[in-house]
């Protein structure tokens, strides 16, 4: 995979900055930071698919504090929350739609189902073959709470 992603977000944030648009601009650092850290921790660059398992990590972190803030009455820091959200989508790969994730969770079942796997074990094999057919591309929650409906 080629490492398109980096250069994407530092065009980003020189654009959010002459657009003196601080919001995004701090959403963009905060990945950038991010995605150093990782990084600086493994001592090499990180591909597409890494920086894309960060952003993803981000993303799931927004929707979990848009919840908490939502549920605590703080609309004006989920509203932030949400921004941040919308900035971070920009980055992941185009979402699967309804059909395609479908015929993931079958193609997925059937194998697993194939390999006589069944019961909780299989709910694992299942969402290890669906992580790595739709990393990036669908919210693996509602993928998970999909599965466990179908395998029960």
């Amino acid at each position: 995979m080629s490492n398109s992603l980096k250069p994407r977000l530092a065009d980003a944030v020189k654009t959010a900055m002459r657009a003196k648009d601080s919001a995004r601009l701090g959403t963009l650092r905060f990945l950038q930071a991010a995605i150093k850290q990782k990084e600086v921790d493994e001592r090499r660059d990180l591909d597409d698919a890494e920086i894309v398992a960060i952003v993803e990590k981000q993303v799931k972190q927004r929707r979990e504090s848009i919840a908490a803030f939502e549920q605590a009455g703080r609309t004006e820091t989920a509203q932030q929350e949400q921004n941040e959200l919308l900035v971070l989508q920009e980055f992941l790969p185009q979402q699967a739609d309804a059909q395609e994730i479908d015929a993931a969770i079958q193609a997925a079942i059937a194998e697993v189902t194939a390999q006589g796997v069944t019961g909780a074990p299989a709910m694992g094999k299942v969402m290890g073959l669906l992580k790595a057919a739709l990393a990036g591309r669908a919210d693996m929650a509602a993928v998970s709470a999909q599965v466990k409906a179908r395998l029960a």
